[in-house]
């Protein structure tokens, strides 16, 4: 796996399991009773973006190196995906 391919794969991996980790412990400004003038009531009373951040990049780096893993452990190939048997008579 080249150097681009890893970062993309990290880029992507982290990406995922940022926008799962969003919405924990998620409280609105609505629930909290105090709604700031000019802000939706939806809004989050505390985002805390870098804790979230710093969750996902620990997770995001334990998924990353099960994947990198597999890619590179010659295990499975692009033959493997060949589920119904579709590329046989292509190629």
């Amino acid at each position: 796996m080249t150097i681009t391919a890893a970062l993309v794969l990290f880029s992507v991996t982290w990406f995922m399991v940022f926008f799962c980790v969003l919405p924990w412990r998620f409280r609105s400004q609505a629930q909290e009773g105090r709604v700031e003038l000019g802000t939706p009531a939806s809004a989050p009373e505390d985002a805390m973006i870098a804790y979230k951040a710093k969750i996902t990049t620990a997770i995001a780096v334990v998924i990353f190196v099960l994947l990198y893993l597999v890619i590179t452990s010659g295990r499975y190939g692009i033959d493997d995906l060949d589920v119904f048997g579709l590329w046989k008579n292509r190629f």
